[in-house]
């Protein structure tokens, strides 16, 4: 992974940086009052921003096999820690299904999608996803369940696709926090 790792750090540049003045209100309240909390027993251990873009690709309809329609195929960001510092990615481990967090400090997480609910409409929905895969050394070791909110963007695109195959990214922010079991 370090290979994919150095290629998506090259090439996804930050374009926005989040200082003190950004930082996020305290998320489990958010998300209890949102629907997707996480299990009692688990306690947050990281918060990140993530910049990138969510992937669709052009397929042909499963109902309609006449016409084209836009299928998810898996995210690309960075993400940040609160001061603006890159810490690591997000990208499609086994496809849109599996995503995955790696970090620079050498760990992975990949989660499954458990809950999720739709707050704002002209953005990705907020997310509860399990880990499924929790590996270190390093921050993410041990992690039990992630949080995606306060996200903004990422949505298909309303317009509808000309060819089979074609790509559409679309830009998105939002944060992720973290969960381990509280010891």
């Amino acid at each position: 992974m370090a290979t994919l790792t150095s290629l998506l750090l090259s090439t996804l540049a930050p374009t926005c940086v989040y200082g003190a003045d950004n930082r996020a209100p305290e998320l489990p309240d958010a998300a209890v009052a949102a629907g997707i909390p996480v299990p009692a027993g688990n306690k947050v251990h990281l918060h990140v921003y993530a910049e990138g873009v969510q992937i669709y690709t052009a397929t042909v309809s499963p109902t309609d096999p006449t016409k084209l329609v836009w299928t998810f195929t898996g995210p690309e960001a960075v993400l940040y820690d609160l001061d603006g510092n890159v810490v690591g990615i997000h990208y499609a481990y086994a496809g849109p299904t599996r995503p995955a967090w790696e970090t620079s400090s050498g760990s992975i997480v990949v989660g499954a999608r458990q809950a999720g609910v739709t707050i704002d409409p002209t953005a990705i929905a907020w997310l509860r996803l399990g880990a499924v895969l929790a590996e270190g050394p390093g921050v993410l070791e041990r992690t039990t369940y992630i949080q995606r909110v306060n996200t903004a963007g990422g949505l298909a695109p309303a317009t509808v696709p000309t060819e089979a195959g074609q790509e559409a990214r679309v830009p998105y922010t939002t944060e992720y926090f973290f969960y381990r079991e509280a010891n």
